[in-house]
């Protein structure tokens, strides 16, 4: 079994000198965009399996289009970008 998919929507707001993706590339296979538009959201997340954001939201109309997503880190302070409940309501952690 290969690794589990891992997007990450926008890098750039974890800057490259504050952190580092090794450790997490040797868990998953991992993708990192810099800044990911909301038309592009679905293209780059539909393969996904854990999904990581910042200021990219999250609908319930984008989740329901992602069905391998089982979670999403928010890499900011809140998390109101996220549709809590519809992430609930699909098992997505």
């Amino acid at each position: 079994m290969g690794k589990p998919v891992a997007v990450v929507l926008d890098g750039y707001t974890l800057p490259a000198g504050d952190l580092s993706w090794k450790a997490l590339q040797e868990l998953v296979q991992l993708t990192v965009h810099e800044r990911t538009t909301e038309n592009l959201i679905l293209d780059r997340s539909r393969s996904a399996e854990l999904l990581l954001t910042n200021k990219v939201p999250l609908s319930a109309r984008t989740l329901g289009l992602l069905p391998k997503l089982r979670y999403v880190g928010v890499t900011a302070t809140g998390y109101n970008i996220v549709d809590v409940a519809a992430a609930r309501a699909r098992g997505i952690i």
